[in-house]
């Protein structure tokens, strides 16, 4: 049985996963028969001499169970960035954030030259209102240096019991000095939609991430926006995708078939072409064939880009913003058995309907929109893509693309970008620059 998410979770952040569910030896016998004379596995008994070695004459003993779980990690996380090697913790601990509610700050984060790297802070968590950016380096935990660390001891470190403390201490660009920012832990219930009025006659929906509750948080929207409105009044939606940094698979489709009547969602592609697969629309179009804006920025990632890139290729929705993250591999989870953890390990990319990889180039806007950023805030709003990970994939066709603009401002009235939005549907022109567009290409429909 093989089930596909799509989800955030530390150095996955918006990663493609697919979970397959399967004996957890059986694929690594395969490929050991397969082999053959492959002398790769002779190497194995370097990696044992070396453990043997450890074992006897490391200046203390070492715990034989951490000196495996380190080896793994090594050898995944030497792959790619979003490769990697969860033991048993952190395995129950992201299937647990797949629900959407979990205990913590409320920050999505990966790890980058050695520290953690804030993706993004979830809206109305203790982190967004301390402070938190998109961006922001964590260097300290209660004065703890993360330089060391694995993601998942991070990760860890910065759980605790609800409304306990925990001190941050952060490396944000253009500060003088590190930043101590105190956070009181709290139950993250990740409302993952929310939806207002707009002028009477716009529907705006704000998708901040993609759990388990999006699809249906979405449904509710369009249903509470449609009885607000009269069709003849509706002149169109906006869905804010900015700073979401991805979520489940199946819940990209569902939130993209929302506003298709039929047609590929999205299809991965492996290094063999039998492992293609292509996800379809199914339910129809619930916004009735109302316009609609997309709003995307440096801080949108995956699933997002997935939503994005699907409704652009079936000229189903204008996008503006700035260019999303870039984040297009497919990790593929493989349980390794009770009390054994799991393996994330990269194996696809991921295509746009009209057959355009996003990785390491990402989604650009049809009309892109640069916020006024504070003067205490420039230089430190412009969020590194994938293209500047280290150790990423590389783009399967095209030029790589750097990160772009991931502010946000905290008042309504001063987002460009939104009001451009309002404007597009209101048939006004945007004062803004146009994004080349992407080449014209069949759409499976």
């Amino acid at each position: 049985m093989r089930k596909t998410l799509l989800f955030p979770l530390g150095a996955l952040t918006g990663a493609c996963l697919t979970l397959l569910v399967a004996s957890p030896h059986g694929g690594v016998w395969a490929a050991r028969a397969a082999a053959g004379a492959d002398d790769a596995y002779s190497q194995l008994n370097l990696f044992g001499e070396v453990f043997e070695r450890v074992k006897a004459s490391y200046v203390e003993k070492p715990d034989n169970a951490k000196l495996i779980e380190g080896a793994i990690t090594g050898m995944v996380t030497s792959l790619d960035p979003h490769s990697r090697y969860m033991n048993d913790k952190a395995w129950t601990e992201m299937q647990e954030t797949t629900s959407g509610e979990f205990g913590g700050l409320g920050i999505e984060v990966t790890m980058e030259e050695g520290l953690v790297k804030v993706v993004s802070p979830i809206d109305d968590t203790p982190a967004s209102k301390a402070g938190i950016m998109s961006g922001d380096l964590i260097s300290k935990i209660d004065g703890d240096a993360v330089q060391g660390m694995t993601l998942e001891q991070a990760v860890n470190k910065m759980k605790g019991p609800v409304d306990t403390k925990t001190k941050l201490t952060i490396v944000r660009k253009g500060a003088d000095a590190p930043l101590d920012i105190a956070i009181t832990r709290e139950i993250i219930h990740v409302r993952p939609v929310r939806f207002h009025v707009e002028n009477g006659d716009i529907g705006y929906i704000r998708v901040t991430s993609f759990n388990e509750q999006t699809t249906d948080g979405l449904k509710k929207a369009i249903a509470a926006i449609s009885r607000e409105i009269p069709q003849e009044k509706l002149a169109g939606y906006v869905m804010d995708l900015r700073n979401n940094p991805g979520g489940l698979l199946d819940q990209a489709v569902s939130v993209s078939s929302a506003f298709l009547q039929r047609g590929e969602v999205v299809s991965t592609r492996g290094r063999n072409p039998e492992e293609t697969q292509r996800f379809t629309a199914h339910g129809g179009d619930l916004t009735k064939g109302k316009p609609l804006v997309v709003l995307v920025n440096g801080g949108s990632a995956s699933a997002s880009e997935i939503v994005a890139g699907a409704l652009h290729d079936h000229k189903r929705a204008t996008i503006i913003g700035t260019r999303s993250f870039g984040k297009g591999s497919v990790q593929t989870i493989i349980p390794l058995g009770a009390g054994n953890g799991a393996l994330a390990l990269t194996t696809a990319r991921y295509y746009t309907p009209s057959g355009r990889s996003i990785q390491a180039q990402g989604i650009a806007p049809d009309i892109e929109i640069l916020q006024d950023v504070p003067p205490e805030l420039k230089g430190r709003m412009d969020t590194m893509a994938e293209s500047q990970m280290r150790g990423h994939l590389q783009a399967a066709d095209g030029t790589e693309q750097t990160g772009s603009q991931s502010y946000v401002p905290p008042k309504e009235e001063d987002d460009k970008a939104l009001h451009a939005a309002y404007d597009f549907l209101h048939g006004v022109t945007a004062n803004a620059v146009a994004a080349k567009p992407a080449p014209k290409a069949a759409v499976p429909n």
